[in-house]
């Protein structure tokens, strides 16, 4: 039998989030910003760790003061960042944003040469991912190389040892030369993945065709709409060997697909929402958290959804997720599992 040294590794995109702490002002109206850390398997990791779960984080930083920033919050939450490389002639990537209640979020990435994007072969040979029950994979780090073949062949490496590997769909248009090439990507990893997970959005954006099925109605709105046939794609997904496609619905909660045409619905807990970002890497870090500690597709979900719905009612990501004993003290008020 394998030695364990962690439960999950996460592996992408890191950042320092800048948010400002005037609740509804206008961008030009703000006056100040609180800085945390961000980014989508960052997110998981910190989320998971809070939950009780040995996590790393398999990012990559600059020669900056914003790397440094970003490796010690990681160690004070007590993910593993010893795997993390530095990459010369790069930068840490920064997020910027506004929030006004309770839908919209004027926010600009800064990703220009980023750090992690240079995420390569070598980095992830030199982190233990068969030393670990699990590795998370984004679908952001898929636009580039060279972390697009360090993300296949880390879902390889998984798949090697009988690691159980799960994929957020993570889309960002933006950060796609075609929006179409996302789903040409994500469907050629799908068959190295155990586990996917996104929205009804990501869902559609894994089997677009047509570009007027995308609308960006404003281009500092992180989730553009994406149209299509939910159910169908949904199907023609785990048609490419996940065993399981989970789909986020916010206040409606969450639902597990699966490829024997089941599906597992698990509600929503209902809660006043302050800021929807960083709800949807909570809700990977409960759910996670849920199949490792060996419950089943429902009680699961439902640890996701109320990861989920305590981080709405908060401002930021990573810094806000919950800690296992909150987590379980708000389900039970809620009427339990």
């Amino acid at each position: 039998m394998k030695a364990l040294e962690f439960d999950l590794i996460t592996i992408g995109r890191s950042s320092i989030d800048l948010y400002s702490t005037d609740i509804g002002a206008a961008f030009p109206d703000i006056t100040a910003f609180g800085a945390y850390i961000g980014g989508s398997p960052l997110n998981i990791a910190v989320g998971a760790r809070r939950l009780g779960l040995k996590t790393a984080l398999l990012t990559a930083v600059g020669p900056d003061k914003v790397g440094e920033f970003i490796l010690e919050r990681l160690r004070r939450e007590g993910v593993e960042t010893r795997f993390i490389p530095q990459k010369p002639g790069t930068r840490s990537s920064a997020v910027v944003l506004g929030i006004q209640p309770p839908d919209r979020f004027p926010i600009t990435f800064y990703r220009e040469n980023a750090a992690d994007i240079q995420l390569g072969i070598d980095d992830v040979l030199a982190t233990p991912i068969a030393a670990s029950r699990a590795l998370q994979l984004s679908g952001a780090a898929l636009a580039k190389e060279p972390s697009r073949s360090a993300t296949f062949f880390a879902a390889e490496e998984a798949k090697a040892a009988g690691v159980t590997v799960f994929l957020d769909l993570d889309f960002r248009a933006d950060q796609w030369h075609d929006p179409r090439a996302y789903g040409v990507q994500v469907r050629a990893l799908l068959p190295l993945v155990d586990v996917a997970i996104g929205t009804e959005e990501e869902v559609n954006a894994a089997m677009l065709r047509r570009p007027e099925d995308l609308t960006i109605r404003d281009s500092q709105i992180t989730a553009p709409e994406v149209r299509g046939n939910l159910e169908a794609n949904i199907r023609a997904l785990l048609a490419k060997g996940p065993g399981a496609l989970v789909v986020k619905r916010g206040a409606r909660g969450s639902e597990v697909w699966l490829p024997d045409g089941s599906v597992v619905r698990a509600p929503g807990f209902p809660v006043e929402v302050l800021s929807v970002l960083g709800a949807g890497d909570a809700f990977a870090a409960g759910f996670i958290y849920g199949r490792l500690r060996g419950w089943d597709w429902y009680r699961s979900a439902r640890m996701g959804n109320a990861c989920g719905a305590i981080v709405v009612t908060r401002i930021g990501c990573a810094d806000f997720t919950p800690y296992l004993e909150e987590v379980l003290e708000f389900i039970e008020q809620k009427g339990g599992f």
